[in-house]
């Protein structure tokens, strides 16, 4: 029988920075995090880091690039379980979003909080991952059955605006990750829904 290998002492280290740089830069910003700040969490001096890392923009692109791939990662999984409906699958992927965002990691508060114009030296790297990310939203507002003329874009820049805005005042016991996105996403077919009818009155009808 072959036994698992165990994690190297630097695969250890390595996870140990990410968990503490994640934590500080949601709690002070990236701006406000020093590596010393990093090396101190980490019980390791900050020459070390650089072991690791060329740079805090270095160190900051690895724990988005994690972020996003476990908020990815719990999209996926949701539309790959999800019917064939444009509407409920978008619903899926947003109570995904949700969950990823409110069940407690920095990884995923790393990604919404940290701007990618707030890290010139990594910019167009946080906007790559978080355009790749981003598509699959892209493709969902694609598939929905409405209206030629309504800007998809500006729809589905606003659920994900208000969808980021949520862990802000989330409280547990209030609502959940599902109800959230149920509410998200009626709020949205049911207005494109009021805009046809509008659509549709007779002339000389006001709305």
């Amino acid at each position: 029988m072959i036994e698992a290998r165990p994690k190297t002492r630097s695969n250890n280290r390595r996870e140990k920075i990410f968990d503490a740089a994640a934590v500080l830069f949601v709690e002070k910003g990236f701006s406000s995090t020093s590596i010393r700040d990093i090396a101190k969490a980490t019980d390791m001096l900050p020459g070390s880091l650089y072991y690791h890392f060329s740079s805090k923009e270095d160190l900051l692109t690895a724990v988005f690039e994690e972020g996003v791939k476990r908020i990815s990662e719990s999209v996926d999984t949701a539309l790959a379980n999800a019917s064939q409906d444009p509407w409920e699958r978008l619903q899926a992927a947003s109570e995904a979003h949700l969950s990823a965002l409110l069940d407690g990691s920095n990884y995923a508060q790393v990604v919404v909080r940290i701007l990618p114009s707030d890290v010139p030296g990594a910019e167009e790297t946080l906007v790559l991952l978080r355009d790749e990310y981003e598509s699959r939203f892209i493709s969902l507002f694609n598939d929905l059955p409405i209206a030629s003329d309504i800007d998809r874009s500006v729809q589905r820049l606003m659920l994900i605006g208000a969808m980021n805005h949520v862990p802000v005042w989330f409280r547990k016991g209030r609502d959940t990750p599902a109800g959230l996105a149920h509410k998200f996403i009626s709020t949205l077919r049911y207005a494109q829904i009021g805009a046809e009818m509008t659509y549709d009155l007779p002339s000389g009808v006001k709305a």
